[in-house]
């Protein structure tokens, strides 16, 4: 989800090979310009002049406190392929920042529950409670809190997920569900499974048995437990496969 913090970059293969280096003067000056437009009643954002080690970039968010040399930063927009230009370094600070960690009260406040990978491998999938940010979906790992706390946000995020709407398409004897902006979303609807069956039947495909083939990130494709194997097995992508009753077992991550 947040795999390209610093948003998506337009550079040619061989600007890539060898990207022109973002300047920390420049990007101290694009702090300057995007703070006043970022900063809100919780988000507190603020450079420290260190005479030794240079300024650093503060991030403060409820309990959340993250901290960053400006060098640093700089050189990891310079190795993601950012352009050195006040848009492109203004652009890169702002999606930087938009994937800071989820404090516990924004995730109580706007997560939503989603299916994705719990392993590197991409092998197992589990619910986890993600905060929109513009274009981004920023996981949020809950802090060393009160296990009521941990219920109650993920509770709510499940209500949420139920809400999310997505669109529907049927080709054959498969559903094919998908968000049209944030493609994780996609797998929000699987909180609730016998709406899905409801609405696929309601849509002329009755899937009372119905098998669903989840990869995170892409469209959730919906079946008989038959099609469903097929369809796994044509795929050259990672997927798991679960009949509707098991997904409420879900672990979460």
């Amino acid at each position: 989800m947040t795999d390209a913090p610093f948003g998506r970059s337009s550079l040619g293969l061989l600007q890539r090979l060898r990207p022109e280096p973002v300047a920390v003067d420049d990007l101290r000056d694009a702090v300057d310009a995007v703070l006043p437009e970022l900063v809100t009643a919780d988000l507190r954002i603020s450079v420290v002049d260190r005479a030794v080690d240079g300024p650093v970039v503060v991030l403060e968010e409820d309990e959340r406190y993250l901290r960053v040399h400006l060098a640093d930063l700089a050189a990891d927009m310079t190795d993601a392929g950012v352009r050195p230009t006040s848009e492109g370094i203004e652009a890169a600070l702002v999606a930087w920042i938009d994937g800071r960690p989820v404090s516990d009260d924004a995730a109580a406040a706007a997560g939503v529950a989603v299916l994705d990978w719990t392993d590197a491998t991409e092998t197992a999938i589990g619910w986890r409670v993600v905060v929109r940010r513009r274009d981004v979906l920023v996981p949020w790992i809950p802090s060393p809190a009160d296990l009521r706390v941990v219920h109650r946000v993920r509770a709510a995020a499940f209500g949420r997920a139920d809400r999310v709407e997505l669109d529907l398409r049927i080709e054959g004897p498969v559903g094919l569900w998908s968000h049209p902006t944030a493609p994780l979303l996609a797998t929000a609807g699987l909180v609730a499974p016998e709406r899905m069956i409801a609405r696929t039947a309601a849509a002329g495909l009755d899937l009372a048995d119905m098998s669903v083939i989840v990869t995170p990130r892409r469209p959730v494709a919906c079946a008989g437990p038959a099609v469903a194997a097929r369809l796994a097995g044509e795929t050259g992508e990672a997927c798991v496969i679960l009949p509707w009753r098991a997904l409420p077992d879900l672990p979460w991550t």
